[in-house]
């Protein structure tokens, strides 16, 4: 058996080949779509590759899975085109790409990939041609056609006009004195270049892209006799200044500058690393408010906290984005990145203005539009961007704006808008009282919340958390969307006005002459302690009505039989706080009588025991209060459940009298009977 074991192994590793017994290294992201590429043009022959081209343009792109289906670079339709892979030419005749291309030199090979662009300029120069012609091992960052078309006419002159000097030195920078396959174009690694040992940069995305400076490698690995020719989008130059540097010299950064400085971040940013800076310009700090802008460059924490967000943990190159991302930033928040056509996007909006400007340690974009995160905002200005104005307008009027613009650690429990709908409170005393109730004398984070904790507002009370399954909350109110923390405050949106417990359960019900008749019945029954002292209950409390709806022969009965009263009383009561916003679809609730109830949630109307609750949460310092307009019965109480038990024991007699029929004739008479004591029962 082991033998055959042996052999079955052997026979799968030959079939599947030498990738079934050793893997071999892992492929690039490039590779990775070139190969899903391939997989796509497979059908119109060998070595064809599916590639996107944006309609309108003449950009070309290989194709992944994703952009495969949606047929879209940067929000624009694509059509699908089959093109000869890297490497291959097609054969008259033939079915796809099925030769290889064949090796000639690097200059030759310009020529091949479509760059016959640089091919001419190299022809200009008196050494260069030579040297790609020669022996050695060279690699070419070849510009294409149109790259060089689209410099700037100034630009192009100046190395025209001085070939031996300029263009020869333009020309080296885009090559490195070895061969270089895309397999070993790292993220973030430099190369160095053949102009004075200056570096090139390469980044190799997750998505499949490089970037060569950030022009995006368009062809890559064409093999020459002599190197290796990478087709790029775009002529680069070389890189001299660090990202400090560039915020020194440019005029638009002279806020930027400043505020860099007084932050202590020009250390980082003159230093080694890749980062990306979206940089604010002047025009960006002038569109905020002059209070806001001031209190923030006035703030070391919170101007800090502003410059992170404004930084990227590495170099992100515009050429890179063909579709939305989520990137993080130095601050830790997290910004999503897009492009729409030639414009790339920051959550949504088109606020960069210059792109992909090129620094020794990252990359830069300018920005018309400043980035400020919640951590450098007060809860006026968190509150500004979430769904609670009116409540914020209600502090603001009740004289609380003080507490949500200035350095206090405090929580804000913020009603949403949806919670007025019917209006609001007028100002008074009353509705100042409860205002003060909704802060919180500390700055809180949700995830640190835990069941039982008490939590201190300004107006004095000890407020409740209470942690359920799917909720979270504080008191009767639940929290209804994630938490933003700000500088000094947490803003939390929560789902209605908090109340705040006014005693214990005793004392609403005493405070109510809805239950004048519940208040006395668990005075009867000897509850009155129960109901007064510390614990964790929630009480379904029926009104006057509901003990006037029994009728009144049960209800003489139940208030004069002192037992039955106390059984029935604690039906009502559940051994736990349980708030409306905590039920989910159901909740079995324990009740202090032992049996359990059954607690629903279903178009914001609670129900128990799939009767409606005619008036949820009102609290209690040891417990919560729902109104209801019937009183509950006990399983073994209700008619129907006692006339069930009755007809299953029926059914088990006539089973039996069955049973017994078979064995004696005189029984048989008697199984009628039987018969129609279950029918009685039943009915």
């Amino acid at each position: 058996m082991a033998l055959f074991v042996r052999l079955l192994a052997l026979a799968l590793a030959l079939a599947l080949g030498p990738a079934a017994t050793l893997a071999g290294p892992a492929k690039s992201p490039y590779q990775l779509v070139l190969q899903h590429s391939r997989l796509r043009g497979r059908q119109h022959g060998p070595n064809v590759c599916a590639v996107q081209k944006v309609i309108g343009t003449n950009r070309k792109y290989f194709t992944n899975c994703k952009q495969w289906y949606q047929r879209k670079i940067c929000g624009k339709s694509t059509v699908i085109s089959y093109e000869c892979c890297p490497g291959y030419e097609k054969v008259p005749g033939e079915k796809g790409c099925p030769a290889a291309l064949p090796l000639s030199n690097l200059y030759e090979t310009l020529g091949v990939v479509g760059s016959t662009t640089t091919q001419l300029y190299t022809d200009r120069t008196e050494k260069l041609r030579p040297e790609m012609e020669g022996p050695g091992s060279f690699t070419i960052f070849a510009p294409s056609n149109e790259a060089w078309a689209s410099l700037p006419a100034e630009v192009l002159d100046s190395l025209v006009s001085n070939v031996n000097i300029e263009l020869l030195n333009a020309l080296r920078y885009h090559m490195v004195g070895r061969r270089v396959l895309t397999d070993e174009l790292k993220h973030g690694m430099t190369l160095t270049s053949m102009y004075q040992n200056s570096n090139i940069q390469i980044h190799h995305y997750p998505n499949g892209i490089v970037t060569v400076n950030c022009a995006r490698l368009l062809k890559a690995d064409h093999h020459a006799t002599n190197g290796v020719v990478h087709l790029i989008d775009k002529v680069i130059s070389t890189i001299t200044n660090n990202i400090q540097q560039i915020i020194e010299i440019e005029d638009t950064f002279e806020t930027l500058r400043a505020a860099v400085a007084a932050s202590g971040l020009n250390t980082m940013l003159e230093g080694n690393g890749q980062y990306t800076l979206l940089a604010p310009t002047n025009e960006a700090f002038e569109k905020i408010p002059s209070e806001t802008l001031n209190r923030i460059l006035g703030d070391p924490e919170a101007l800090r906290d502003l410059l992170n967000n404004h930084i990227l943990k590495s170099a992100m190159c515009a050429e890179a984005i063909v579709a939305g991302l989520s990137v993080e930033t130095l601050e830790g928040t997290t910004l999503e990145v897009g492009c729409s056509g030639d414009m790339l996007t920051i959550n949504g909006k088109a606020i960069i203005s210059n792109k992909d400007i090129l620094a020794t340690n990252g990359v830069i974009h300018y920005i018309d539009e400043l980035l400020i995160p919640d951590s450098a905002k007060t809860l006026f200005e968190l509150a500004a961007e979430s769904d609670v104005s009116t409540a914020i307008d209600l502090f603001r009027r009740a004289g609380l704006g003080n507490h949500l613009s200035g350095s206090e650690r405090l929580t804000l429990l913020a009603p949403l808008n949806s919670v007025f709908r019917d209006g609001t409170p007028p100002i008074d005393a009353h509705t100042r009282n409860l205002l003060r109730n909704h802060i919180i004398k500390d700055q809180l984070a949700s995830k640190y919340l835990y069941h039982g904790q008490t939590l201190e507002t300004l107006g004095g009370k000890k407020l409740r958390v209470f942690v359920y399954r799917n909720s979270l909350c504080i008191e009767n109110s639940c929290i209804a969307a994630h938490d933003k923390r700000g500088r000094y405050g947490t803003l939390f949106t929560m789902d209605r006005v908090l109340t705040p417990p006014m005693g214990t359960v005793m004392d609403v019900l005493k405070g109510d002459n809805r239950f004048s008749m519940l208040v006395a019945a668990i005075q009867s029954a000897g509850l009155t302690e129960t109901l007064n002292r510390e614990g964790v209950y929630t009480v379904f409390a029926p009104t006057n009505e509901a003990f006037r709806a029994l009728p009144p022969r049960e209800r003489s009965r139940l208030l004069g039989d002192a037992k039955e009263l106390a059984n029935i009383l604690k039906y009502h009561i559940g051994d736990e706080i349980l708030v409306s916003g905590g039920i989910g679809a159901l909740v079995r609730l324990k009740s202090l009588q032992g049996d359990k109830l059954e607690v629903s949630l279903k178009n914001n109307v609670v129900s128990v025991n799939k009767e409606p609750v005619a008036e949820p949460d009102i609290m209690a310092t040891n417990g919560v209060v729902h109104v209801i307009t019937n009183v509950l019965q006990p399983p073994a109480n209700r008619p129907q459940e006692r006339g069930d038990e009755l007809a299953d024991s029926a059914l088990e007699i006539f089973k039996q009298a069955s049973a017994f029929s078979r064995a004696s004739q005189r029984s048989v008479r008697l199984a009628p009977v039987y018969q129609k004591l279950l029918e009685r029962m039943k009915h």
